[in-house]
């Protein structure tokens, strides 16, 4: 029989350490034997942080899942589970499509191949499309809108105007006022309805001068029950932006959160980077996450899925420009904003590239 040579051993575990799909080699009492580099990556753990754990202390709360592997070594017979959700034992959750296979070789007990494919990251590249693509429908139906009413109401203030000239009665030209200045508001909303049409004017800035500022602009306007709470990278390098943008595109959102809280209530400004992350159909080698968390009440399910729209708000008194209007602008610097909320936590995410587009892959 030929002998393989140690190259050729080496072969599978090279192959395995260059897969994108998370591979966990567990012995015949659960306990973790190997990982490759892409389950150390799915699980944000080290091979010398989880070698040796059991698959119950390894993903917690997993009853099912423990017990369908127990099975597996009693019977021999794999099982696939789509879209498992799991917890991990640093508080992470994913959501997974779970492949479980039984080794077994002669006069040795039994092992368990276990593969993870991550699909939340698959739904989250979705969503993020779904959200550009909204953004982008939005902005030229405004547009077109905007078009065609701008017209006539340019019309209807310059009547008003060369009627105006022509009233001798002060109290007649108080109604033409009421017009100009009507039509003049209309054409402000408008305005703001398109959103920011200036390009970026890009420097080198760090992005706690933009959130600090913010902080403060928020503190001012904050009710004295209201508590904004910091938790910032110190490590986030410096990257190029426009600061002016950027402060209004946070102050959006943090204001929706002062709103949101009302009298009482906490806003946590966090700052992370993050590896690896798609946004829209570009993938990013490193980008900037600002979370923007307020503990209110949150927004309704039917509710969140068109808060970017304009003119969409749960107030009555607001506008609903706040969030297209960021949204516009965290978009012109190729970055995304997002939300997830459920009662006592609304989360608010902007990412931001920190690379230049030519190194984008």
């Amino acid at each position: 029989m030929t002998q393989l040579s140690a190259q050729e051993m080496d072969i599978p575990r090279r192959i395995l350490d260059n897969l994108n799909m998370a591979v966990l080699l567990f012995d015949h009492h659960l306990d973790l034997i190997y990982l490759n580099p892409a389950a150390e990556v799915l699980l944000a753990a080290s091979t010398r942080q989880v070698h040796g754990l059991n698959l119950k202390d390894l993903l917690i709360g997993e009853h099912e899942l423990v017990t369908s592997c127990q099975h597996t070594l009693h019977t021999g017979h794999p099982f696939t589970e789509r879209e498992v959700s799991l917890l991990l034992s640093n508080g992470r959750s994913l959501t997974a499509d779970c492949t479980v296979t039984p080794l077994q070789e002669p006069r040795a007990p039994t092992e368990l191949l276990m593969e993870l494919q991550r699909v939340d990251r698959q739904r989250r590249i979705v969503r993020e499309e779904s959200l550009l693509a909204q953004h982008h429908a939005s902005r030229a139906l405004v547009r077109g809108l905007a078009h065609e009413i701008k017209n006539p109401l340019g019309g209807l203030r310059g009547a008003a105007q060369l009627l105006e000239r022509e009233l001798h009665n002060e109290a007649l030209k108080e109604y033409t006022g009421i017009i100009i200045g009507e039509a003049d508001r209309l054409q402000n909303l408008l305005n703001r309805m398109l959103g920011p049409n200036a390009l970026p004017q890009q420097r080198t800035i760090n992005i706690h001068q933009v959130i600090e500022r913010v902080r403060t602009l928020a503190a001012v306007e904050a009710p004295p029950g209201v508590r904004i709470v910091r938790d910032y990278d110190p490590s986030i390098p410096d990257f190029t932006a426009d600061p002016d943008q950027l402060i209004q595109a946070a102050l959006n959102i943090v204001r929706n959160a002062l709103q949101a809280v009302g009298q009482h209530g906490e806003i946590t400004l966090r700052t992370r980077t993050v590896r690896q992350v798609t946004l829209g159909h570009h993938r990013h080698k490193l980008a900037i996450r600002i979370d923007v968390i307020d503990n209110g009440p949150g927004i309704a399910p039917d509710m969140i899925e068109n808060i970017f729209f304009p003119m969409v708000t749960t107030r009555a008194d607001g506008t609903g420009l706040g969030l297209p209007i960021a949204q516009a602008l965290i978009n012109q610097h190729r970055g995304l904003i997002e939300c997830s909320s459920k009662p006592g936590k609304t989360t608010f995410t902007l990412f931001l590239p920190l690379e230049t587009h030519h190194e984008q892959q």
